[in-house]
C-alpha cells in the first residue's frame, strides 16, 4: 500500500530548461516550480479524480480504486472486476460526478466504460456493482486512450485509441481513435455531431488528456507516432488527420494542433487547466508543460528531469495542482518510492 509522504525531506525547486517545441510552437526555459509529496508507493498509477475533497487514484494493473485520506495515507475502495491488464491497458482513467465513479478499462477483448455507485464516507468509501454504460471499445496492448472527463455541458467525454490500426480513426463506424460523448447515463446525446453516434470527434491517433478552458473549449493531447505528438483544441465533428497526417497536415483538409512537440520531448498524457494556464503531463518527455491559453502555440517545461515519467496533472478542489508520476508502468526506472503524488505550486 503506498506510504505517507507529507513528512516531506523538503520542498523542491525545479526550474526547466529550453526545448525546441517544432514547427508547431517554441517551448522556453520554464519558470520555478515547489512541488512536494503527497503520497508515494503507487503501483503503476493512471489517473486523479475528487469525489467532493476525497482524492482518487486508479492504478493501472491492479484495477484498484485508492483514496487518500488527509495525511496522504491509503487505501482501497474496491477492485473494478473484469480487467485483464495487458501493455498499456487496464484499469485507465476515472471520473466522479453525482456519487457516481466512471471508470474506463480493458477487459478481456475491448475497453468499456463503467459506472459504479460510490458508497460510504470518506475513509471508508466503498463501489457498488458496476454497469456497464459503452463497450466494444477496441483494445489491444497499446493505444487504448482512456481519460475520463465531464465537460461543461454535464456530458461524459471519453478518449480512444486506434488500438494499433490507424484506418479505425477515421471509420466513423469504429469506436477506436475517436473522442466519445455521451450522457451520463450512457445515452447518446441528441446533439452530437453524428446522428445517433456517440463520437465527438476523429482522426486520432491515442488522446490521453482532454480539458476544457473557461469559455468552454475543449483542449486535447495527442500521441504521435515518430515525429510529433500533439495539443488539439477539438471541435463537435472535427477530423485531426490520423493516420494521414501526424502534426500539421500542410494544407489537407484535416483540423491542424495548435502545438506539436517532438515525441522524444513529450508523449502526451494527462492535462489540466488552471486559470489562463493549461498543464500537461509528458511521459517520455519527464516533464510538466504550461501552455499559456491566451497563445497555445508557445509553452514552457517545468519539472523536466526531477520526477521522471509523468502521466496524469489534476486541479484539486482547493485550487492546488496535482501531478502523478508513472514511473512503474514498464518504460521507467523506479526510484524506491515511487509511483507518488506530487502537489505542485506553478505560480
Amino acid at each position: 500500500m503506498p506510504t505517507a509522504a507529507y513528512l516531506l525531506v523538503g520542498t523542491l525547486l525545479i526550474t526547466g530548461c529550453s526545448q525546441a517545441g517544432g514547427d508547431g510552437g517554441t517551448t522556453s526555459s520554464g519558470s520555478s516550480a515547489a512541488a512536494d509529496v503527497v503520497t508515494t508507493g503507487l503501483e503503476t498509477p493512471w489517473s486523479i479524480a475528487f469525489a467532493g475533497e476525497t482524492p482518487l487514484i486508479s492504478e493501472r494493473d491492479s484495477a484498484r480504486i485508492l483514496e487518500l485520506d488527509d495525511a496522504g495515507e491509503a487505501r482501497e475502495v474496491g477492485t473494478v472486476p473484469g480487467v485483464v491488464p495487458r501493455g498499456e491497458g487496464g484499469l485507465l482513467g476515472i471520473a466522479v460526478r453525482d456519487g457516481l465513479l466512471y471508470a474506463y478499462s480493458t477487459g478481456e477483448d475491448e475497453n468499456r466504460i463503467q459506472r459504479f455507485e460510490l458508497r460510504g464516507e470518506p475513509g471508508s468509501l466503498s463501489l457498488g456493482e458496476p454497469t456497464v454504460l459503452l463497450g466494444g471499445i477496441p483494445s489491444a496492448g497499446n493505444h487504448n486512450g482512456g481519460r475520463l472527463a465531464f465537460g461543461p455541458d454535464g456530458m461524459l467525454y471519453a478518449t480512444t485509441g486506434d488500438a494499433g490500426d490507424g484506418r479505425r480513426s477515421q471509420d466513423l463506424g469504429n469506436l477506436g481513435g475517436k473522442i466519445l460523448r455521451l450522457t451520463p447515463e450512457g445515452e447518446v446525446p441528441g446533439d452530437n455531431p453524428f446522428p445517433g453516434s456517440p463520437v465527438y470527434s476523429y482522426g486520432h491517433r491515442n488522446v490521453q488528456g482532454i480539458a476544457w478552458d473557461e469559455d468552454g473549449t475543449l483542449y486535447a493531447s495527442e500521441f504521435g507516432q515518430n515525429t510529433w505528438d500533439e495539443l488539439n483544441v477539438v471541435e463537435a465533428g472535427g477530423n485531426y488527420g490520423w493516420p494521414d497526417a501526424e502534426g500539421s497536415d500542410e494544407g489537407q483538409d484535416f483540423t491542424d494542433p495548435v502545438q506539436q512537440w517532438s515525441t522524444s520531448d513529450a508523449s502526451p498524457s494527462g492535462i489540466a487547466i488552471l486559470g489562463d494556464t493549461l498543464y500537461m503531463a509528458a511521459l517520455r518527455g519527464e516533464r510538466l508543460y504550461e501552455v499559456p491559453l491566451a497563445d497555445p502555440t508557445t509553452s514552457e517545461a517545468i519539472l523536466e528531469d526531477e520526477h521522471g515519467r509523468l502521466r496524469d496533472v489534476a486541479v484539486a478542489p482547493g485550487g492546488e495542482l496535482w501531478v502523478l508520476t508513472n514511473n512503474t508502468d514498464g518504460r521507467g526506472t523506479p526510484a524506491e518510492d515511487d509511483d507518488v503524488v506530487l502537489r505542485v505550486d506553478a505560480g
